[in-house]
């Protein structure tokens, strides 16, 4: 058997394991497809992630250093790669009883021949419905931040709303804000090919970042007013900048993007201390939510996945490109990591 491992910075290669049997309250899934994480996982893989010498101490609430002898938080040849897998139950424990052998499921885990997960009172281990897309079941985590996104942006019915950074999260933000109402959606995005795909889903206008003054291509598309609401996605300080000089006055910044440190020149003055900004940042799995006690990560998990099964978000077009299993190591490094501007989200058959 064989999983996708990260066996040092940068390098990514299937190794040989070997398969256990299942624990009375796991089941075993034969993975038939499966999808990294273009994101935080990324981050992880080469290296540049804090929680490699920390840990994010919830009592504290802030990154601090890891014990001394500790286990870093990444261990490169351990590292598994991957995010999310759709396959078949073939092996269930005794106390298993909301799962049968045969059934198609979708869970998180590992790009692994197999996984094993826990089937007894996790929710996240869902059935699929007959006829469901395996695309879509992969971006049900995409899917939870990119709905955090929009929500804690408040986005509202006639809103103008912009999307900077077209990946998988900020793609499913398109479809979700035109949803909800937005009169106007703009997408931002140095790549054609995923304007295309933003447009095809509700973008009203599209830009590439690259020569262009972003700030000021919104503010003439909303006859000088600026957006309401703008979901970040990139990460990139001046993506923020842009964002800041296109932003309506008392408008929200949505930030979703888990940044890198930023650069010198990041300005917080000009039009950020002239137009009364506000920045939200916006994570689905962090607890308790805005909403408490309304809102939590469960509501969240089973509202994506209701619909991304019903057909309400269509995520087809971005899973791309789609590789074998045989071929994700060298693909992974290709098209998450080298050059992902040739893929939104890798998709892989087994």
């Amino acid at each position: 058997m064989k999983k996708l491992v990260a066996t040092e910075p940068r390098v990514a290669a299937l190794v040989e394991y070997d398969d256990r049997s299942v624990a009375a309250n796991e089941v075993k899934i034969r993975v038939m497809f499966g999808a990294p994480k273009h994101g935080t996982e990324v981050v992880d893989f080469r290296a540049a992630s804090p929680f490699i010498d920390e840990d994010f101490n919830a009592e504290w609430q802030m990154f601090m250093p890891r014990p001394e002898g500790a286990a870093r938080g990444i261990e490169f040849g351990k590292f598994q790669l991957g995010n999310m897998v759709v396959g078949t139950i073939i092996e269930k424990g005794d106390s298993v009883t909301e799962y049968a052998l045969g059934d198609c499921v979708c869970a998180y885990g590992p790009l692994s021949e197999t996984v094993i997960v826990n089937a007894v009172n996790n929710y996240k281990l869902r059935k699929m419905p007959e006829g469901a897309s395996w695309k879509n079941a992969v971006c049900y985590d995409p899917a939870q931040f990119a709905m955090s996104g929009v929500r804690e942006g408040n986005v509202r019915v006639g809103d103008f709303v912009v999307v900077i950074g077209l990946g998988a999260i900020g793609q499913i933000a398109i479809q979700l804000a035109k949803k909800a109402g937005a009169s106007i959606v703009i997408g931002v995005d140095p790549i054609e090919r995923r304007c295309e795909i933003a447009r095809r889903h509700g973008a009203d206008y599209c830009m590439s970042p690259i020569g262009t003054d972003v700030g000021m291509e919104i503010k003439k598309i909303t006859d000088k007013l600026g957006a309401d609401v703008i979901i970040e996605t990139s990460g990139y300080p001046d993506a923020l900048q842009s964002a800041l000089r296109g932003l309506a006055y008392g408008g929200t910044i949505s930030y979703v993007a888990f940044a890198k440190p930023f650069s010198a020149g990041f300005n917080l003055g000009r039009e950020a201390h002239f137009n009364n900004a506000k920045i939200v940042f916006a994570r689905a799995c962090s607890e308790p939510n805005p909403d408490y006690p309304r809102w939590n990560r469960k509501r969240i998990e089973e509202t994506c996945w209701e619909m991304l099964m019903n057909g309400y978000l269509d995520c087809d077009d971005l899973i791309e490109p789609v590789v074998t299993f045989a071929t994700s190591a060298e693909s992974y490094m290709k098209y998450v990591d080298q050059h992902p501007d040739l893929s939104i989200k890798m998709g892989v058959t087994f």
